[in-house]
């Protein structure tokens, strides 16, 4: 997890982010996320994509499997965290209230043949 910092004053907040002091990476893509309240989205990894996730407004929850352990972060607007995912990790993602939203990060463009679907191939290759 990463603090990202939240300037406040009475007129309201600013969350800046720096692509080069935020993000561990050098972006190549960028996309905004949302889904149903209690519904997954993502359930897949990438074989050589990492990604950072920040909340734009609201909770998510965000499940995520390596080759170490198996993990459950709440990423939430209120407290300006974000998460590192790497290559090899599989990741669902269960937003809290319909209108969460996250911003992905990405090193990589889009590229279909970078995603693994299936959670078991997925386990028998972290396993190796």
């Amino acid at each position: 997890m990463k603090k990202i910092k939240k300037h406040t004053d009475k007129t309201g907040s600013l969350v800046p982010i720096s692509l080069r002091n935020n993000i561990p990476f050098k972006t190549k893509r960028i996309f905004i996320i949302h889904g149903k309240k209690k519904h997954f989205r993502a359930d897949h990894a990438h074989y050589k994509c990492s990604q950072f996730l920040i909340p734009l407004c609201g909770t998510a929850i965000v499940y995520y499997v390596n080759k170490k352990r198996k993990f459950k972060k709440k990423l939430s607007y209120k407290e300006n965290n974000g998460l590192l995912l790497k290559p090899m990790t599989w990741c669902k993602i269960k937003f809290n209230s319909n209108n969460s939203k996250l911003i992905v990060f990405c090193d990589m463009e889009y590229d279909p043949s970078d995603y693994i679907r299936n959670y078991t191939n997925f386990l028998n290759m972290i396993k190796k």
